[in-house]
């Protein structure tokens, strides 16, 4: 043996060994974390129930669950607003355009008594002033307006959700996730009346009441076959040109 080389001791060997048993263990620890995050990605919920109560298979399922307010249950008693663990309640009120009649006089914007038609604050049925009124167009000599919610100034009182029942019941409220804590038991869902919170897939948020499913449904359809005849009328252009 040349005097440039040291025989390794056993404390060098045993410490060697603990190192390459560790780097290993990283790695394997790494493939498998990349592994099973790449298995929730790719995962999608087997079921077309819209909650996961109504699931057959939810018992088993472990893809991640939210909590969710179902339109055709929900009442709109005020308790997402003062029952949210938040301070701002994570439950805003949301419009489904392809359900609004963009009414002049709507109910859920106007009070239904002692009122002006005028966006005067003190004429708007919204304590916060969170839904904005906005002139669309006018025909046969009728105005139309679309209402949009600003929803960093809505509390979720559900008064323009109550009072969009008497047309054509287009605001309802949801969960927004970008603020929901997904708390293990909602506070909102213990104290709901009636019992309108649910659990649904993460990949799955929203709920739509039965008439905003169909209206959604039916516009969906409309689109499809104006896009349809608009490709055909291309093509035929195209032939004789």
């Amino acid at each position: 043996m040349s005097q440039e080389e040291s025989p390794i001791t056993r404390r060098q060997m045993l410490g060697d060994a603990t190192r390459y048993a560790a780097l290993g263990g990283i790695g394997s620890l790494s493939a498998w974390l990349f592994y099973k995050r790449s298995g929730q990605a790719a995962a999608a919920c087997p079921s077309s129930s819209s909650t996961c109560g109504e699931c057959s298979q939810a018992a088993g399922c472990r893809l991640p669950q939210i909590w969710q307010i179902d339109p055709n249950r929900c009442i709109a008693c005020d308790r997402c607003q003062t029952n949210c663990v938040l301070d701002l309640s994570a439950v805003k009120a949301v419009n489904c355009f392809a359900l609004c009649g963009y009414c002049d006089n709507c109910t859920g914007y106007f009070p239904t008594k002692d009122y002006v038609l005028d966006t005067g604050a003190e004429n708007q049925l919204c304590p916060t002033g969170a839904i904005a009124r906005m002139y669309i167009d006018k025909q046969g000599g009728v105005p139309y307006f679309e209402y949009t919610i600003d929803e960093s100034l809505c509390i979720a009182c559900g008064k323009c959700v109550v009072g969009c029942r008497l047309m054509n019941g287009s605001l309802y409220l949801q969960v927004r996730h970008d603020r929901c804590l997904n708390c293990n038991e909602c506070s909102i869902a213990v104290a709901c009346p009636a019992e309108a919170f649910c659990r649904v897939p993460a990949d799955s948020p929203r709920l739509l009441s039965r008439a905003a499913q169909a209206a959604e449904e039916a516009l969906a359809r409309k689109r499809s076959s104006h896009d349809k005849s608009s490709k055909g009328i291309e093509m035929r252009v195209g032939g004789t040109s």
